[in-house]
């Protein structure tokens, strides 16, 4: 595994305009891969986002057109790629699964990951989503690896769950990707503390692309892309708006961080 790795979390403000979105994700990421990036990942809802728990329809399968055009792009640039997510259709049914595509160099899918925890909340007063009206759950957790390490799948809310991370993390995950819209009024307290939590438990970096802004009637997402290293300290972000946040991924001090502070190695109480 090459150490270290540089890597690149997408800040994107994407609509219901799906050209409009692979049009930015284009420019972003090879805006990245100019600045060297070899690892780089596009937000959760990249193509297409607009209010939560509506019908998608527009969905499409992992072979379609969005998946195509961005696989393309990973093989132009030579990336690894990671679609946060899209609309996967399912056959039969009215309902989608939010699915993250990882691509090589080569343009090939490595991975694909089904999102697992869906956004179902209501906060008197401040905010009311049921993703589960429009997407269907999935059930497998996913850990590749990859040209730029070994990498744990995730999306979004998944981050409040951390017994997901301990498992990808003891399937040898190196690095959690955490692709994301998270809403504007919970991000502002609990995206940076679940991000770096996640990372200090499992001595890891948190790679997560964002959305940030408004995307229609009734949704605005926080922003703050960011890239966090297994000591928990942010390495780089972006605040708001569209942008690249970019940071190397050192596995040397990973190792020696593993080493100096075992963690891993001192649970008891895991489904070892």
């Amino acid at each position: 595994m090459p150490s270290p790795v540089l890597a690149a979390a997408i800040q994107m403000n994407s609509t219901a305009e799906v050209e409009r979105n692979l049009d930015a994700a284009e420019r972003l990421v090879s805006a990245a891969a100019d600045r060297g990036a070899r690892l780089v990942g596009l937000p959760e809802n990249f193509a297409f986002l607009r209010s939560e728990g509506q019908p998608v329809p527009e969905a499409q399968a992992l072979d379609g057109a969005w998946v195509r055009r961005m696989s393309e792009l990973s093989r132009r640039h030579r990336l690894t790629l990671l679609l946060g997510s899209l609309p996967e259709r399912i056959e039969g049914e009215t309902r989608v699964y939010n699915t993250s595509v990882l691509l090589g160099p080569d343009g090939g899918t490595l991975a694909t990951y089904r999102k697992i925890h869906l956004f179902d909340i209501d906060l008197p007063g401040l905010e009311h989503l049921k993703e589960s009206r429009a997407v269907r759950p999935g059930e497998a957790l996913v850990v590749a690896d990859t040209p730029a390490g070994r990498i744990g799948l995730s999306i979004c809310y998944d981050v409040r769950f951390p017994e997901m991370y301990r498992r990808l993390s003891r399937d040898g995950a190196r690095v959690l990707a955490v692709p994301s819209a998270f809403t504007d009024r919970t991000g502002k307290d609990h995206w940076e503390i679940l991000l770096r939590a996640r990372a200090i438990e499992n001595l890891a970096y948190v790679f997560a692309p964002a959305q940030a802004g408004p995307h229609g009637k009734g949704r605005a997402s926080y922003g703050h892309a960011m890239i966090v290293d297994p000591w928990g300290a942010v390495l780089a972000q972006v605040p708001d708006g569209e942008g690249v946040a970019i940071a190397e991924l050192d596995f040397d001090r990973q190792d020696r961080l593993r080493r100096e502070l075992p963690a891993l190695d001192h649970r008891r109480l895991d489904d070892k």
